[in-house]
């Protein structure tokens, strides 16, 4: 019952309270040297010693006043020390100034209340014991002088119950004081880990966050939304002076019509915003912002996901018919009725061909998740692919130009690096003079230890019409072409944490391929 769970010494509190008994020690002893008739009992004549005792008391308090606030150790006994010397001094003034009558007991409540309201349970009824002991004693000695009535020890009984009572009533408030406080802390820890949770997880969120009060202020933000409007010392502006625009729109949303609105920023940046009223009694104001080319982005890589899952599953549903069809072409070629039927089954060929590139390359994309990425010498591997290719399309030698020095490497699967030249190069060679050199293809490293590979043909180059184009998937100017060849490329290269462009400027045809370096 009197040992609290949640009990911690309590210096702060024990420090002021031995700064009041050391005033109130002052004050006795300024009343004493001038107003001494009135405190002491006549019939005793201490008048002389009483100073000087009141003066050691002052210098006892000093210490423990100086030990609880520079020497924090054994506070239980520090504590009970000073609780006894108020006794001590007290049954002294109550002996010297006639008994329970002369009020000095009253101090002892005092002491009594505030030590049980820092101290220890049991501690606390020793107090009060000791208390009552010492009062009783004293009472009792002065009507064994005769110098008190007999009937005084009622009153001394009825003030050492006082003391029982304060210490107990003040112990029950301090148990309660600890316990509350206890709870404050625990939901402040509480409260402090949420705010940092919910801090975290606003930073890292994708979308922008203002928090706006009802005079339009700016409170608080996160990076996004830093980024997304430029916002420049943010905490202390307007929603008006950072975006007109955005302010307009939380003026329509107040008056009660659209909670969401698109607008551009200032530097050409499409953003939708979304208003939410917050709970607070300030008023303050959610604002999200959203990137809507994020957004796009998402939604167009959602739908050539399930693009590419429709059309993987078409493809292997397309092969084996496609197959029985060119075998019936190969076996009506072995009857010969005339020119045009070889004509006929030409035609019939060259489209099965066809579609069975574009059923192989939409299957190469669907693997375009199974990497193994590794360390490839770029120079020896180039080297490689330009011997193979050549002997594949039956190049003159010399056509495919190799320029990469032999200590460079990247990180790549060998399997996609391989396709992502073939149809790069392939659509170099197609459109270049066909001469010696015709397609190039070096590499260099740049400062941030990333590989640039290089793809460049003598050709016309591409159209500025349909530069936006080219990587989009079925889009193709060649006639016997599937559409898929770049596009596949940019994904594989994507997949391997690798980027690929066009070059904008250049005369001819000319793409950057930027990969991990070792």
């Amino acid at each position: 019952m009197w040992l609290s769970a949640t009990w911690e010494a309590s210096w702060p509190p024990f420090s002021y309270f031995n700064l009041y008994r050391l005033l109130l020690a002052s004050l006795l002893l300024l009343l004493t040297l001038f107003f001494e008739g009135g405190l002491i009992n006549a019939q005793l004549g201490h008048f002389h010693s009483v100073p000087w005792g009141i003066a050691a008391y002052i210098l006892f308090v000093a210490a423990g006043w100086a030990a609880s606030r520079h020497w924090r150790q054994r506070f239980n006994l520090q504590l009970s020390l000073q609780v006894l010397g108020d006794v001590v001094a007290t049954s002294l003034l109550m002996w010297i100034g006639g008994g329970v009558g002369s009020g000095f007991g009253m101090l002892l409540i005092v002491s009594l209340a505030t030590a049980s309201l820092v101290g220890q349970g049991r501690l606390v009824l020793f107090y009060a014991a000791i208390s009552t002991l010492t009062t009783l004693l004293v009472q009792a000695g002065l009507v064994f002088r005769e110098l008190q009535d007999p009937g005084s020890l009622v009153q001394a009984g009825l003030l050492s119950a006082g003391f029982f009572a304060t210490a107990i009533l003040a112990r029950l408030l301090g148990q309660r004081v600890m316990v509350n406080e206890d709870l404050a802390k625990q939901r402040g820890v509480s409260l402090e880990n949420q705010s940092r949770i919910s801090q975290r997880i606003i930073e890292r969120m994708l979308d922008g966050i203002l928090v706006v009060d009802s005079a339009g202020k700016i409170l608080r933000h996160n990076p996004v939304a830093r980024s997304m409007l430029h916002l420049e010392d943010a905490d202390s502006r307007t929603l008006d002076k950072c975006c007109v625009q955005l302010n307009d729109a939380m003026i329509v949303w107040r008056a009660g019509r659209e909670a969401t609105a698109d607008l551009v920023t200032e530097n050409g940046d499409e953003v939708r915003v979304r208003f939410e009223e917050t709970a607070s009694t300030t008023g303050e104001v959610l604002v999200f912002l959203e990137d809507l080319r994020r957004l796009k982005a998402q939604a167009q890589q959602i739908k050539l996901a399930a693009l590419g899952r429709l059309t993987a599953s078409i493809a292997h549903e397309i092969r084996n018919p496609l197959s029985a069809i060119g075998h019936a072409g190969e076996l009506l070629k072995e009857e010969r009725r005339g020119a045009m039927q070889d004509r006929l089954l030409k035609i019939l060929a060259d489209n099965v061909a066809r579609l069975d590139r574009i059923v192989g390359d939409v299957l190469e994309l669907g693997r375009r998740d199974r990497i193994q990425m590794e360390k490839l010498p770029l120079a020896a591997f180039c080297k490689q692919f330009a011997d193979g290719f050549e002997a594949a399309e039956q190049l003159p030698s010399g056509v495919l130009v190799i320029n990469i020095d032999p200590a460079l490497t990247i990180r790549f699967d060998r399997t996609h690096l391989n396709q992502v030249l073939w149809n790069i190069v392939g659509n170099g060679v197609r459109y270049s003079s066909g001469k010696s050199g015709g397609v190039l293809i070096n590499a260099c490293l740049r400062t941030d230890g990333e590989i640039e590979l290089h793809i460049v043909d003598d050709g016309v180059g591409v159209p500025e019409a349909i530069r936006n184009q080219i990587f989009e998937p079925f889009f193709t100017t060649y006639h016997q072409g599937t559409g898929l060849g770049l596009f596949i490329a940019r994904e594989l290269c994507e997949a391997n944490g690798a980027s690929l462009e066009l070059v904008s400027d250049a005369k001819g045809g000319h793409f950057i391929l930027v990969g991990k370096g070792d």
